[in-house]
Order: C-alpha cells, then sequence, then structure tokens
C-alpha cells in the first residue's frame, strides 16, 4: 500500500458515498451523521465504553441496510471514518507525522487485514487509539510546569532518539535537577518514564502494522530487539510477538502512581 496519503483517501471517502447510493443507505445517513457527531464528543470527553457503543451502533445500522454488500460497506465507512478522526488529530495539534503514521496504519489494516469476523474489534481498537492520542494532547496538572512541558515534549518527540540530556538541553536545566523534579513530581524516573511512552506507542504498530518487530525496535531507539523485548514484557505481561499475535489482550496504558491539581 503506498498511495495511502490524502487523495487516496478522499479518493476512498468518495467511492464510499457512491457505494452507499448504490446500496439505498443514504435515507439514513443524517442518523449515521448525528450518531458521528455523539461518537467524537464521546472520545473527546474520554467516555471509551460510550465511544465504542455508538460506533457499534453506526456499523449494526450499516450493516442492516447494506445486506449482502455490508463488508464492502462497512470496510468504506472505517476509511471515511480514519480521514475524519485524521483531520481532528492534526485540529488537536497532534504533530503531523504521527496524524500521517495514524492514516497510513489505518488503510492498511482496513484493506488488507479486516474481515468480517473482525468489524467490531477494529472499531473498539479505532476508539482506542483516537482516544489514545488525545489524551497525550492534555496538560498534566502536576505542580510543576517544566515537569508538565517536559511530558507534553516527550509525547510530541517519542519517536526520535531522545535522552534525558536532550530533554535538559531544550529546557536549559541540568540533568540531575530535572531528573530529581521530575521523579518528585509523578512518581517515576525519567528514563523509565521514556521507555513506558516508547512501549505505549510501539503497540499500535505492532497490532496494526506488517512492520518487523525489530524494525519497530530500531524506530524507537532501543538499543537492540533483546532489550525491546525484555522492556515491553515488564510493562504489558507479553512479548512483542504474544501481543501481536494474541489481538484479545488489552493494549497497556500507563497512570502515574501520583498527580495532583495544584499548578
Amino acid at each position: 500500500m503506498q498511495r495511502t496519503d490524502k487523495t487516496f483517501l478522499e479518493h476512498f471517502s468518495k467511492y464510499y458515498i457512491k457505494e452507499l447510493n448504490s446500496m439505498d443507505l443514504v435515507g439514513g445517513l443524517d442518523q449515521l451523521y448525528e450518531l458521528e457527531n455523539k461518537l467524537f464528543l464521546d472520545m473527546y470527553a474520554f467516555e471509551i465504553e460510550n465511544a465504542k457503543k455508538t460506533l457499534r451502533e453506526i456499523i449494526e445500522k450499516i450493516i442492516t441496510r447494506a445486506g449482502k454488500h455490508m463488508i464492502l460497506a462497512v470496510k468504506y465507512y472505517y476509511i471515511q471514518l480514519s480521514a475524519v478522526m485524521a483531520r481532528k488529530l492534526y485540529e488537536c495539534q497532534v504533530p503531523a507525522d504521527k496524524v500521517s503514521a495514524f492514516s497510513v496504519s489505518s488503510v492498511e489494516v482496513i484493506e488488507l487485514k479486516m474481515s468480517d469476523a473482525q468489524f467490531l474489534q477494529y472499531a473498539d481498537e479505532l476508539v482506542e487509539f483516537f482516544v489514545m492520542v488525545i489524551t497525550e494532547r492534555k496538560k498534566p496538572s502536576f505542580g510543576h510546569q517544566t515537569v508538565n512541558k517536559v511530558i507534553l515534549f516527550i509525547n510530541d518527540q517519542i519517536e526520535t532518539d531522545l535522552t534525558v540530556e536532550d530533554i535538559a538541553k531544550h529546557f536549559r536545566i541540568s540533568t540531575s535537577h530535572l531528573s530529581r523534579i521530575f521523579r518528585e513530581h509523578t512518581g517515576v524516573t525519567l528514563v523509565e518514564y521514556l521507555n513506558i511512552r516508547k512501549i505505549e506507542e510501539c503497540q499500535y504498530f505492532l497490532r496494526h502494522t506488517n512492520k518487523g518487530i525489530a524494525d519497530i525496535s530500531d524506530s524507537f531507539h532501543f538499543c537492540n530487539q533483546s532489550y525491546f523485548t525484555r522492556i515491553f514484557k515488564k510493562y504489558t505481561g507479553l512479548t512483542p510477538k504474544q501481543f501481536r499475535d494474541h489481538q484479545e489482550y488489552a493494549n497497556f496504558k500507563y497512570n502515574f502512581p501520583k498527580e495532583n491539581k495544584t499548578i
């Protein structure tokens, strides 16, 4: 899949509307758009289970009306929805490279992997990933502004070869001071948090792309695949291969041991 760019997505969005017309689905578009609006409101409110329920309702309506064309109808709805999600991520100031990766991976999964048995599973994962990305844009609420800024900086730069020294230099403070205040306010070391964020990000590429495990390890600048596997298992309880092969396991999501509201 090479043509996974904006033009490609728009092409399929238009094709999706054409298919809806041919299947006599247009009469239900107003209702679908209303549900879609509710879907995004739920996701922006971090109401993941409500969002999943809403998206399932949308898919069920498409399946009911599409009849024998349901696989095609659902696939192209997902492509349209992924394109809308990508634009909304960009509007939320998600870095363009991450938005692009989301778009490419979504289309690849829909076109190459999704079967009729995976309609609802993919819907749930799409919701979870979108919420995960917008959660990264939510301003942290620790009692030190530099710590909050460091967390946002890490979220934006996680796919670079980022070190504690790089972060300290960016914020013009010493590495010892940065390490101390970060652990003091978050309850976790800065080095550990860098690994945690890498593992959180790697999960999407393991589950939604054909990218090799060694390539994913290299992309996130782990020193070698063995170390990547050890760190991945430390936080998820699974090896990267086990996580990729067993879609039923939920994504690992880290919660800070402590967070206060005084800024």
